[in-house]
């Protein structure tokens, strides 16, 4: 019981000294890192993702790859950007946390004898969770001046504006 105790408070500590645990905020990532990645394919166009954690959901996955994209329109100096490939992979898996079998231990007092410590086995049943990550990928080709017709072109000053109050960034 108290090595679960200790367990219990090393993983608390662990989480603080890392912040607070949730969903993946609007940072960069990079290689297998949770957050945003881009590469440059030609002079105005680009490949750009957003890879969440457990905790976020899709639409905060496509939210943040579509302002990512916005951003990087509007850092390069361009007026639009058009979405020419989307596409969100959803990684699912099955996590098995297996039972174990531990003690309780109590201590009480017998006039003759003193205090007495007694051990009571029980069993911690293992469990089964399910644990889903989203990834938003799209390659967008930006452009100058004002937006057409293509459903898939976006003003990206709009979208810059219309997403900034859905954005959490990481705390500093």
């Amino acid at each position: 019981m108290l090595r679960k105790l200790i367990a219990i408070a090393a993983m608390a500590g662990a989480l603080a000294a890392c912040g607070s645990y949730g969903p993946t905020p609007y940072q960069p990532g990079g290689g297998g890192a949770r957050g945003f990645s881009e590469t440059r394919i030609e002079n105005d166009r680009w490949r750009i993702s957003f890879k969440g954690n457990s905790l976020t959901n899709k639409e905060t996955v496509e939210n943040y790859m579509l302002y990512r994209a916005a951003e990087l329109t509007l850092q390069n100096g361009f007026d639009t950007f058009t979405i020419v490939n989307r596409d969100t992979d959803k990684n699912s898996r099955v996590r098995s946390w297996p039972g174990h079998l531990d003690y309780f231990s109590y201590t009480y007092f017998v006039p003759r004898l003193g205090w007495v410590r007694e051990y009571e086995p029980y069993w911690t049943p293992g469990y089964y969770d399910q644990v889903t990550q989203y990834e938003a990928y799209a390659e967008i080709l930006m452009g100058r001046g004002a937006k057409g017709s293509d459903p898939n072109q976006f003003e990206a000053r709009q979208v810059s504006q219309n997403l900034a109050s859905l954005i959490e960034r990481p705390p500093q």
